[in-house]
């Protein structure tokens, strides 16, 4: 029954992989911060980044979300060394090549000073000769570690990256560790989503 779904968004700290099961003393997991039988991420985020996670046992919105063919739309902040040029921010918005795959066209722009994030535990490497910026990041794929392959191959190395939305969904004010569930209008407007692409 659609009763018996449930839909949460979790802001993923640092350092959290983004399962259940834990594979090393080492790594924390969700288990940690979500107590909610038969649930699973939709995609993933990788442990040295952070931001919003989508977890639901709706196996088919799960589906509709996670396979690339469907390239639904995900935003990223992400701090890099250095100020961007309009140039590299050009060619991150055209595509660049990582490995050996040319990336699709992204919307990138420069972020203003000030950006209110949290803090990060622990704090990024501070370099007081080498000053940092904030991009915007929209894709509509997910390769293995894509944003950092593309902030790096024009030269702007990714220092911390936040995942703040995925389609309609943001993390607004969802404090580092916290989750909750999807209000019906944003689980109507997923799946609307979900089944229009």
């Amino acid at each position: 029954m659609t009763n018996d779904y449930r839909y949460i968004i979790f802001h993923k700290p640092y350092g959290v992989l983004s399962q259940f099961t834990q594979e090393s003393p080492k790594h924390r997991t969700l288990k940690e911060f979500i107590d909610i039988p038969d649930i699973y991420p939709v995609g993933r985020l990788d442990w040295d980044s952070e931001g919003l996670l989508l977890l639901t046992n709706d196996g088919r919105l799960q589906h509709r979300l996670s396979h690339p063919k469907f390239g639904h739309e995900r935003t990223y902040w992400i701090q890099v060394e250095r100020i961007p040029d309009d140039q590299a921010i050009n060619k991150l918005c055209t595509g660049v090549d990582i490995q050996d795959y040319r990336t699709r066209p992204a919307q990138v722009k420069l972020l203003p000073e000030g950006l209110e994030v949290s803090d990060r535990i622990p704090p990024i490497r501070f370099r007081k000769n080498v000053p940092t910026a904030w991009l915007e990041m929209t894709l509509r794929e997910g390769k293995n570690r894509q944003v950092r392959r593309m902030t790096a191959a024009v030269g702007f190395p990714t220092l911390r990256l936040i995942r703040v939305s995925i389609t309609q969904i943001k993390l607004d004010g969802l404090q580092t560790g916290q989750w909750r569930d999807l209000t019906p209008l944003e689980i109507k407007n997923l799946k609307k989503t979900a089944i229009s692409s």
